[in-house]
């Protein structure tokens, strides 16, 4: 029974609870001896809450969506009552918060319940889920690679059938990436969609945003609808949508324009592997019907990274000074690692008015892609420049300033949707020979995620994924 309902998402996970052929209480033990069974391998749960989920699944639940349905949130963002709170971080201690972020009450709301909460690099800054708090969080395609980062641990999660679907958040492709490296479906959606509330009203000046990693197109959509909104005192919102995106599923998106483009912004390489995958997602467009053109917006890349790092490192070096005034100290020696401290003495170095030009010029660039996007409705790229990289090559005992290169060189395409703001989705549609799955990142409009679901739906349809699983699941 336990396999039975690990290989069906959350959507019909919730119909077997609505129709009463399968109580919540089953689901979560289901859930959590699979857990118990396959995250040795993984490392991918960090915090387990068990007992709590199992006095949840037997109490009254809110009558949502995804009643019953099991769910892990990722150790980083959202904070929940009376659970430690690690950000994959040794300065962190045994932080443990007195209040629910926005998102774990709406996540609740829709009757999803926490099992635990998920593996995350140091405060997210880098595309692997590997960090001396926590641990490297392994890949079920292949032990030896990464997940991806920074929400891996969620990725390895849904991928290995701990779960149908588990929180997420990114600021720099940070669903994206993990989904492509586990073979999911990620959609980021557009800036300001989701709440990142109480304590905060955005993060990095709207770079960062939350949803989940889930296995089907549906879940995604439904899961979205059900934390879609701004919370009170949010200082700005996203365009109302004009039905909820669960309808979008299956609904005909017309012809798309779709412009396509294979080269990194920074110049760098592209594997083989990535662009094969990008060339076949653009076939399988062309089959359905859209229009695919090899097009692209004309950007400076490296004035985008710089002032895209600009932004990113003094985020760094404020969510230190913000833990610091949490917890009452500063950090000890040895609390942070060695990119963290990199980056956060980068971001101390930034002047507040080169701070407020790199958020212009960031803005320039805005501008630029929604004008190039008024000739098309969608963008294609690889999501990633390269297959999943080997567990060690990012982590955090890698020198600085190689990682911070190899990063950027790795993850080139998914931070424009986080400057521009607009939704974007890493969709499984191409596996190598050896059996690691690469993603093809889609971007829309700036409050067009119904364009990403009609679409993904259309490809999910034509070429299906979500019955597609790692060896180790089972």
């Amino acid at each position: 029974m336990a396999d039975v309902l690990g290989d069906l998402d959350a959507t019909a996970l919730a119909d077997l609870v609505r129709r009463k052929e399968v109580t919540s209480r089953e689901l979560v033990d289901a859930a959590i001896a699979r857990i118990e069974a396959q995250n040795p391998s993984l490392n991918a749960v960090v915090t387990p809450m068990f007992e709590a989920a199992r006095r949840r699944a037997d109490g009254p639940l809110e009558d949502g969506p995804f009643r019953g349905v099991p769910f892990l949130i990722k150790d980083l963002g959202p904070a929940y009552a009376g659970v430690r709170f690690t950000g994959g971080s040794a300065f962190l201690g045994e932080f443990v918060p007195n209040w629910n972020g926005e998102l774990v009450e709406r996540f609740e709301r829709a009757g999803l319940i926490v099992l635990g909460k998920t593996n995350t690099p140091e405060f997210g800054i880098v595309p692997t889920t590997e960090s001396r708090r926590l641990g490297p969080c392994k890949n079920p395609w292949d032990l030896s690679r990464s997940a991806g980062g920074s929400s891996g641990g969620s990725a390895a999660a849904v991928a290995a059938g701990f779960v149908p679907m588990a929180h997420a958040n990114d600021g720099g492709g940070s669903i994206r990436i993990p989904a492509s490296c586990c073979g999911l479906f990620g959609l980021k959606p557009t800036r300001a969609r989701t709440p990142v509330g109480p304590k905060l009203g955005d993060v990095m000046s709207g770079l960062v945003c939350e949803h989940a990693v889930t296995r089907s197109v549906r879940d995604s959509a439904a899961l979205l609808d059900a934390i879609d909104g701004p919370d009170r005192g949010a200082p700005y919102v996203a365009p109302r949508k004009k039905r909820n995106f669960r309808e979008e599923v299956g609904a005909p998106p017309g012809k798309l324009r779709i412009a396509m483009t294979l080269e990194s912004p920074l110049g760098t390489p592209v594997s083989p592997e990535c662009v094969r995958a990008t060339e076949d997602a653009a076939r399988l467009c062309a089959e359905l019907g859209h229009e695919v053109t090899l097009a692209g917006p004309k950007l400076n890349g490296f004035m985008l990274m710089q002032t895209f790092m600009a932004v990113w490192t003094s985020g760094v070096a404020m969510t230190i000074e913000a833990y610091t005034m949490l917890l009452g100290r500063a950090p000890k020696d040895g609390e942070l690692e060695p990119l963290t401290l990199h980056y956060a003495n980068l971001g101390r170095m930034v002047p507040a008015a080169q701070y407020l030009l790199a958020i212009a010029y960031l803005q320039q660039i805005t501008r630029t892609v929604a004008a190039f996007m008024n000739d098309y409705d969608v963008l294609l790229t690889p999501t990633l420049a390269d297959v999943p990289r080997p567990l060690g090559e990012l982590g955090p005992d890698a020198p600085p300033e190689s990682a911070s290169l190899l990063a950027a060189a790795y993850v080139p395409f998914t931070p424009l949707a986080n400057i521009t703001g607009q939704p974007a989705m890493s969709v499984p549609l191409y596996w190598t020979e050896e059996g690691l799955p690469v993603g093809a990142q889609f971007i829309a409009r700036a409050g067009e995620e119904a364009t990403l679901f009609q679409l993904a739906a259309q490809l999910e349809a034509a070429r299906p994924w979500t019955q597609r699983r790692p060896a180790l699941h089972g």
